[in-house]
This record gives structure tokens, C-alpha cells and sequence, in this order.
């Protein structure tokens, strides 16, 4: 019989309790749970984009297996944090560390907990993280499982703004780490639904491929866009409180059912709350 005892009682320090537990942070480290590696890094992208930083949002499957995820954002800080470490890197190696507790960073956001990032980086081989702000280019590398490969050093100088972060899924725990490219694109398209004039791009340097999505009508492209080829006019609609499953616009609550479901489960944690759509034929 297996002892239980003082010494059976183990504290997991750091990232280490996510390594051994990825289910509790990811639900899965099956496809789905890889996915939600790229659903965690383009949240934060989307976030700074709908606190009016930035207009798109590039995710490339790169030749080498990696995901890259870049925004037009402010730039991820990159100073001193009073622990002593940079910024850079307490964000992305320290669980519950984020700037969305307060108010004062973000008026919006979908992620609140302060695990996105760290969580990534805990699962992934390798991560390096390139941020534009305040005129200089910084970068920031980490290795097996968040251990810091090279600190945070200025590379340059730019303009521009923006955080760009390219991880590669640690195969010990997700096995085959191949990811689709459809599923991105779906994802990547309902967030371009949801976000008007939010350019959502996605590159696979591997296969080729390429898609743009950008909406400037919102839902009301989404609606046109599920009903593509039917014989309905769309007359009105409105965001409330529920979906309306009235038999006049069942296949229209279903399909809008659906899509929520898949961002609910997909981590951007944005309720979409629709009351009617009003149809004629």
C-alpha cells in the first residue's frame, strides 16, 4: 500500500506545477490544448487592439514547426520590475503577473487571471519574445519549460510598436505538435467577426498559404456571412441579453450558438449576447 505521509506533500515552484498539471491550465494536450497555446498569445494581441492599440494581428506557422504571433500594440514594458527581473521576463515566467488586476492598463480585456503567457512559455521548448517600444527593439528568449535562455537586450531601434512572440510546443508533453492551419483560420476569422476593422492575418511559410479577414459591419457580416447563398435578406438585429432560438431564425441561432461556443472554449472569454434577427424573405 502506498504511504501517505510529511514527505508525500510536494510544492511545485514556479512553472513546474503547470509542466506536471498542463490539463488544469490548458484542458488538454491533445490538438485542442495546442491550439489553446495560440488562442492564449493572440487574446493578449486582441486585448491591446480593442483598448485602441493596434489594427491587425499576424499569426504565422513558421517552416521550423513554431507559431509566430505579432500585433501593433504598445509593446509589452520592458524596464525594471521591482522583483529586479525585467518585465519581460516576469511576465512570461511568473503565473498571475499581468498588467489587466487594475484598471489602469486596460479599460477591456478577456484575459484576467494573469496566466496566458507563462503558461505558453511553461509548455513550450523554446520562446523568444521581440518588443518594440519606446524606440528601441528588445528581445528576450526562455528554454525548456520558461528557463531564461538570454535576457532581455536592446537590438535595435524602430518607430513602430508592438510585441511579438514565437514559441515551439514541447513535443514531451503534446506529442506530435502540428498545428492546423484551418483551425486558425476559423478562429482567427470569428475574431475578426467580433472586433470591427481588425485585420486578422495568417501565414503558413511552410505550405504557402495565406488568409486576411477583416469586417467593418461586425455581427452583421458574421450574419451575412453564415447565410451566404440563402434566399433571406437580413432586415435588423440586435445585441442583448440571450439567443434567441425562435424557430423564425433557428439556423441562424444555431450557427451563432456554435461560433460562441467555440470562442467560450477557445479562451477569448468575450460573451456575445444576441437577442433577435429579424429576417424576410
Amino acid at each position: 500500500m502506498a504511504e501517505y505521509n510529511e514527505k508525500s506533500i510536494k510544492i511545485l515552484e514556479g512553472l513546474e506545477a503547470v509542466r506536471k498539471r498542463p490539463g488544469m491550465y490548458i484542458g488538454s494536450t491533445d490538438k485542442r490544448g495546442l491550439h489553446h497555446l495560440v488562442w492564449e498569445i493572440v487574446d493578449n494581441a486582441i486585448d491591446e487592439a480593442i483598448n485602441g492599440y493596434g489594427k491587425k494581428i499576424t499569426v504565422t506557422l513558421t517552416k521550423v514547426g513554431s507559431v509566430r504571433v505579432s500585433d501593433e500594440g504598445r509593446g509589452v514594458p520592458i524596464g525594471k520590475h521591482s522583483s529586479g527581473k525585467s518585465t519581460p521576463e516576469v511576465i512570461y515566467t511568473v503565473l498571475h503577473a499581468g498588467g489587466k488586476f487594475e484598471t489602469d492598463g486596460y479599460k477591456v480585456s478577456g484575459g484576467l487571471h494573469g496566466v496566458g503567457s507563462s503558461v505558453v512559455n511553461a509548455l513550450s521548448k523554446w520562446m523568444k519574445v521581440t518588443i518594440c517600444r519606446e524606440g528601441k527593439i528588445c528581445e528576450i528568449s526562455f528554454k525548456n519549460g520558461g528557463h531564461v535562455d538570454k535576457e532581455l537586450k536592446q537590438i535595435g531601434t524602430t518607430k513602430q510598436t508592438g510585441t511579438t512572440v514565437e514559441f515551439f510546443p514541447d513535443e514531451e508533453i503534446f506529442g506530435n505538435a502540428r498545428f492546423s492551419y484551418t483551425t486558425i483560420c476559423e478562429r482567427m476569422q470569428e475574431s475578426a467577426f467580433l472586433i470591427n476593422g481588425l485585420t486578422m492575418e495568417v501565414i503558413d511559410e511552410e505550405d504557402d498559404k495565406h488568409n486576411t479577414y477583416c469586417y467593418d459591419n461586425g455581427l452583421v457580416s458574421f450574419v451575412e456571412y453564415v447565410n451566404e447563398g440563402k434566399d433571406v435578406s437580413l432586415k435588423d438585429y440586435v445585441v442583448d441579453e440571450h439567443i434567441d432560438y425562435s424557430n423564425k431564425v433557428s439556423n441562424l441561432g444555431y450557427n451563432i450558438g456554435n461560433t460562441i461556443e467555440k470562442f467560450m472554449n477557445g479562451g477569448i472569454k468575450k460573451t456575445l449576447r444576441i437577442i433577435s434577427a429579424l429576417f424576410y424573405e
